[in-house]
């Protein structure tokens, strides 16, 4: 098939005006996202935000913070490794 090479712009348009008719809207976002890259350095985000604090610590703080949010009180936390900066 010859023709004419459309805009990248013009093809993108259509691709994802395909996709959104056979696969829906999320599918579509989900199908896309697996292209695009993040932003910033994840490595550097991970460190400033757990520093040093283990998985366990981590999971206890989201069931901490969960149980706030319900009224249900917090299961005990473990204190082994060190405080989180700024808190």
């Amino acid at each position: 098939m010859t023709g004419q090479a459309r805009p990248l712009a013009e093809v993108t348009r259509r691709a994802i005006e395909v996709l959104t008719r056979e696969l829906g809207a999320a599918d579509t976002i989900r199908f896309v996202n697996q292209f695009t890259t993040g932003l910033g350095d994840y490595t550097a985000e991970r460190e400033h935000l757990f520093g040093g604090e283990t998985l366990e610590q981590i999971i206890d703080a989201i069931k901490a913070k969960g149980a706030d949010r319900s009224g249900e009180p917090a299961a005990p936390k473990k204190t082994r490794g060190r405080k989180r900066k700024g808190r």
